[in-house]
């Protein structure tokens, strides 16, 4: 069967890449071998995840704070079997939604598993062994990325699990070890903590989320040793053996050893691209040294009508990274101009509170020699913080030009960083100034009004401080 656009893999970057192809006039088709669309983020990453953490930021609403607002909620406790069916509706809702975008576009879900040859030909087996083969006259790869396994504690999901296993566990934990201090091990970290386990994060790096501004990290680390997270940093799980009711983990802390057990662990050490059904070697495809395929500012790689987006080319491994890198790809197999720009994409961890980022940190634009200026804002300042109540940590800080006062990179930690982040990833894409955020009128009283006094304060300005 012919087709000008074969996408394999239909995860964030896939089924957006297929929309906007065959919005673009283009015979499209996208392989999936799992029973539902939307990858890893929808199934079993970002979407889930979020709806555990909203679910569990109610509980712990509803045990810690409803009485200051006057609402006497009683004796509170958690059905956790229908947080858990919540979630998995939430994820259903998505998938069907991708399906009906589908059906709507016309484009052809191919059910199976897809290996590309040589000639961009794709062949797709589906679960009944009948094979359908596609000859595409462009390919795009979206194959997605895997969890790390450590090597001497393999995932089984029950014990050892990766953030496939840490949203499903049955119970809450007694005692919950995350062995990584990154985005997902904070997040699912913090979704058992407020639901009641003890939770020990394991970090080997001297702090936790170490690709964001240091400013941030102090903050983070301040505010999730509040909480009640064990934050362990500078210390390295060297083994581990399994008992019957849990797992007991080696730990080197540089100064000595020790040994740390839990119920559960949970193992967020990073991911690798996952190239099934891509022989690279075979090929000749071009890989770098983590086993990402390469490509250029379009998606291209070395082969001639052969693209690659997502976690498979590796860099940030985010599903809003991906989905513009499939929408770019497309673009540029149908002829309009697109290039990625990897300076604006916003970095987020939906702890609470959120944080968020674009641009670079400080000691990035210290590394650079750039002459810069900083201006951060407190949400303690912050009236629309005060009536939530979440006036007690987080702040907003920007980095800009000393001499043309271009902003380089923004900094949140507060309430709905995610949500505030956006209007900075704008100035950032445009080259705004500090002075073009520092001069809108920003509705009162609203969180981003912090945004706008965070930009006054790089020039001394800022009114409420």
């Amino acid at each position: 069967m012919d087709a000008d656009v074969v996408i394999v893999g239909g995860g964030p970057g896939g089924y957006v890449a297929a929309l906007r192809a065959a919005q673009l006039g283009l015979e499209t088709v996208c392989v999936e071998q799992d029973k539902t669309l939307g990858g890893t983020c929808v199934n079993v990453g970002c979407i889930p995840s979020k709806a555990l953490l909203t679910s569990s930021e109610h509980f712990e609403f509803t045990k810690l704070h409803a009485a200051e607002h006057g609402i006497q909620p009683g004796i509170v406790t958690l059905d956790l079997p229908q947080m858990l069916r919540r979630k998995d509706e939430v994820v259903s809702q998505n998938t069907r939604g991708i399906e009906f975008l589908f059906r709507k576009n016309k484009i052809t879900w191919a059910k199976g598993r897809g290996v590309l040859k040589p000639g961009n030909v794709v062949e797709v087996t589906a679960s009944d062994g009948t094979s359908t083969t596609y000859q595409a006259k462009d390919v795009i790869i979206a194959t997605g990325s895997v969890a790390i396994e450590l090597p001497f504690l393999k995932f089984d999901e029950q014990q050892v699990l990766s953030n496939v296993g840490a949203l499903m566990i049955p119970r809450v934990p007694e005692h919950l070890v995350v062995i990584g201090g990154g985005v997902i091990g904070l997040e699912l970290g913090s979704v058992w903590r407020r639901l009641g386990a003890r939770v020990t994060v394991l970090e080997l790096l001297p702090s936790i989320l170490p690709e964001f501004d240091a400013d941030i990290i102090r903050e983070a680390e301040k505010i999730f040793k509040k909480q009640g997270l064990v934050l362990r940093t500078g210390v390295r799980v060297t083994g581990a053996h399994r008992l019957d009711s849990s797992v007991v983990l080696e730990i080197d802390t540089g100064n000595a050893t020790e040994q740390v057990e839990g119920d559960y662990v949970l193992v967020s050490v990073g991911r690798r691209p996952s190239l099934g059904g891509i022989d690279a070697t075979a090929l000749g495809l071009d890989l770098g040294t983590r086993g990402e395929i390469l490509v250029d500012e379009q998606m291209r790689t070395n082969l001639p009508h052969v693209y690659a987006i997502g976690d498979a080319v590796g860099g940030k491994l985010l599903a809003h990274k991906a989905m513009e890198e499939g929408v770019v790809a497309a673009d540029t197999i149908a002829g309009r101009a697109a290039a990625m720009r990897y300076h604006s994409v916003p970095n987020v961890v939906y702890t609470w509170p959120e944080i968020a980022s674009v641009g670079y940190a400080e000691h990035e634009v210290q590394a650079s020699g750039r002459q810069f200026k900083v201006g951060r804002y407190p949400y303690s300042a912050n009236p629309r913080a005060r009536t939530m109540g979440e006036s007690g940590g987080g702040f907003v800080k920007f980095i800009a030009d000393t001499e043309t006062d271009e902003i380089l990179g923004a900094h949140v930690i507060g309430p709905n960083a995610s949500e505030l982040v956006a209007e900075i990833v704008l100035g950032v894409e445009y080259r705004a100034t500090a002075e073009d955020i520092g001069t809108m009128i920003h509705a009162h009283p609203t969180l981003a009004e912090a945004t706008k006094e965070a930009a006054l304060a790089v020039h001394g300005e800022a009114l409420h401080i």
